[in-house]
């Protein structure tokens, strides 16, 4: 029984904002990999890219990913880049329902151009390149890796988080009834 949920997506999806809202409405555990990266290395996420290299940061992920994706009550907001080592899926997939926050290019590249946040794979000299070139890469690993598929284009935070909710209480491989037992 998987008791777990896991947001994948590119970088300006949403995960993190979402996964905040969404552990709140269902009284999970919310947990942000790359904030876990952080605080085990030390250093941002921008720092590690630049001092040890993007895979030492993808080592770093794998780690993080296996010591959350077991068993728990948890929304794992997953970085961007998660889907490209198969085995941080396989892991993830055990207890989690994996749910992919999809947005068209446009959308991503607006938000992520007017985000505070360094984003060190879009550090070039043509961003919209640089997604364009990584959305074809991943979308369709985003794809085979979801068991749900979210369109967050046209929603704001609390409308994904509540259309992921009613996802996941009408799917029965995953079980919400511990979150509402003995608590509060």
């Amino acid at each position: 029984m998987k008791t777990n949920i896991a947001l994948i997506g590119f970088m300006g999806a949403g995960k993190s904002a979402v996964g905040r809202a969404l552990a709140a409405k269902l009284d999970m555990e919310f947990v942000d990999l790359d904030s876990l990266i952080e605080q085990k290395a030390g250093r941002s996420i921008a720092g590690i890219f630049a001092r040890d290299g993007e895979p030492a940061f993808r080592r770093m992920e794998a780690e993080a990913t296996a010591q959350v994706a077991g068993p728990g009550k948890r929304v794992i907001s997953c970085g961007g880049g998660v889907v490209l080592e198969q085995n941080n899926i396989v892991l993830l997939r055990k207890s989690s329902i994996i749910v992919y926050l999809a947005a068209g290019r446009d959308i991503l590249l607006q938000r992520l151009l007017h985000s505070k946040e360094r984003r060190p794979l879009l550090e070039v000299a043509d961003p919209a390149a640089a997604i364009d070139g990584l959305l074809k890469y991943r979308s369709p690993l985003y794809e085979r890796a979801a068991d749900i598929i979210i369109d967050t284009s046209p929603l704001d935070i609390a409308g994904v988080a509540g259309k992921i909710s009613e996802e996941v209480v009408n799917n029965e491989s995953i079980n919400l009834e511990k979150h509402h037992t003995g608590q509060g």
